[in-house]
């Protein structure tokens, strides 16, 4: 039987190599939109955080967000990553 290869991602904040599970994505549509994708399938530019309340305040406090995604990142996109742990 053949083993089910696991995707392993990159978090922008830590820069370790997790599985994507232990992950949430923030995406940039399109539309020039920053959501939070729980779906790990929503179409644009991708940046993964790790589910970790210190990362998402470091993430913040860098505005590593901004630069990766290339837009500016609003703070209500951080208090409903904050939520979602």
């Amino acid at each position: 039987m053949k083993v089910k290869k696991i995707p392993m991602r990159s978090c922008v904040v830590t820069r370790e190599k997790l599985p994507k599970q232990e992950l949430i994505r923030v995406v940039r549509t399109p539309n020039q939109e920053v959501v939070v994708d729980l779906t790990g399938k929503a179409n644009g530019r991708g940046a993964y955080l790790k589910k970790d309340l210190e990362v998402f305040e470091k993430a913040k406090k860098s505005k590593v967000l901004d630069k990766i995604l290339e837009i500016e990142v609003k703070d209500e996109i951080y208090e409903e990553l904050k939520k979602l742990i």
